[in-house]
């Protein structure tokens, strides 16, 4: 039986040319790229032609890529970074929302007892934020907004733009947004949008290798570390540098980056595709909008109430198809999706969702096989509906 991975909201399968980089890499460039002698600069090289091949991709300059072991950190980075910097003498203000991925939500609540204040906004019942509800939280000592620009549950995409707007009224305040779901999927180009600061990404979210990561931070802005080292990535980011995951990133960034309209019209039918086919069985129920213009392409979210996910997604593995439960850093809690609470949707309805992620291996027939596997478990399960909810 063919299986088919439908989960690439948590990880994607990486290039087979960036598999090859990485390998070679590991073998011929070994080196600490801050040594001295020949083969420490020949890495240390790497590493820079690296940092301007990213920033090209995201249309950045190349000493605003600092180089993090993924999304988690580029998160925490950014907030603490921000929030920490020059001391504690006047408490801080930061402004986040009820829907953030838990890097950024429980790095607020950590934050919280450190003694910054937090104010974490309301969604509206298709999960976006108003860019009015931001403005009106800024107080004289607001330091710092963190919003992410595509939702790693629903794919709503966030109003970054017209919050990155009006916070030009406000420049003692820095924007932050968590970019790990969007890049290589929504369109985003970094010198075109003022308002944004910080800007986080993750390689193994657009096909590159896990544990490598960047931050976007705009020229002038100054970070507090969250660890001290040897002084790399402008003394923001100590430690040695990942040569061959940072290397594999920027040509998966590259890829990514240059098919992404293409990518972005074919995920999009088999959105589609698969709405239309959840449509015809009447046990299920979408949590997201239909509306194109709301949305990233390759995730779509539903729930069947009355049944506990995990029994679902196990079941869809006997069929051969991998989906998950909320996002992969929260599908083993048995809790309701914090997300879905937050649009205003029940406790059964939110404690019964799947998330399903597309990828660019799959088409249409895939997706119809999908569907079938999907009619066939439910039919399955319906027995067990009142019994397991």
């Amino acid at each position: 039986m063919r299986t088919f991975y439908f989960d690439h909201c948590a990880s994607t399968p990486p290039y087979e040319q960036v598999v090859q980089t990485v390998g070679e890499l590991m073998r011929l460039h070994y080196a600490n790229a801050t040594a001295l002698h020949r083969s420490g600069q020949e890495a240390a090289k790497l590493v820079e032609r690296a940092r301007q091949s990213v920033a090209q991709s995201l249309g950045a300059k190349p000493e605003e890529v600092l180089f993090t072991s993924g999304g988690t950190e580029s998160n925490n980075l950014a907030l603490k970074g921000i929030l920490f910097a020059g001391g504690r003498r006047v408490p801080k203000h930061l402004i986040t929302t009820s829907i953030e991925h838990s890097s950024v939500y429980n790095t607020a609540k950590q934050l919280e007892r450190f003694g910054i204040e937090t104010t974490i906004l309301p969604v509206d019942r298709t999960g976006r934020v108003s860019p009015s509800d931001v403005e009106a939280a800024i107080r004289p000592n607001t330091s710092l907004v963190s919003v992410m620009h595509v939702n790693n549950e629903t794919g709503i995409v966030q109003p970054i733009e017209e919050i990155a707007e009006l916070l030009a009224a406000f420049p003692q305040v820095r924007f932050h947004v968590d970019g790990v779901q969007a890049v290589g999927k929504v369109p985003i180009r970094w010198a075109s949008v003022k308002g944004i600061d910080l800007y986080s990404g993750s390689a193994h979210k657009f096909r590159g290798p896990k544990g490598v990561g960047f931050l976007l931070r705009r020229e002038g802005i100054e970070l507090d570390p969250l660890q001290e080292g040897g002084g790399q990535e402008e003394g923001m980011r100590g430690g040695t540098h990942n040569l061959p995951g940072i290397v594999g990133m920027s040509q998966a960034l590259r890829l990514t980056m240059e098919s992404m309209e293409t990518r972005r019209g074919n995920m999009f039918a088999l959105r589609r595709q698969l709405i239309d086919a959840i449509r015809e069985i009447p046990e299920l129920v979408l949590n997201v909008p239909e509306d194109e213009e709301l949305v990233s392409p390759q995730v779509v979210n539903l729930s069947y109430p009355g049944m506990r996910p995990e029994v679902l997604v196990h079941m869809l593995e006997k069929h051969g198809v991998y989906v998950s439960t909320q996002s992969a850093c929260s599908s083993k809690s048995l809790k309701p999706s914090r997300v879905l609470l937050a649009m205003g949707m029940g406790e059964e309805r939110a404690s019964g969702s799947l998330r399903i992620s597309f990828g660019d291996e799959h088409d249409a027939k895939d997706v119809g096989e999908l569907a079938e596997r999907l009619k066939m478990t439910v039919a399955k399960l319906k027995p067990l509906e009142r019994s397991r909810g």
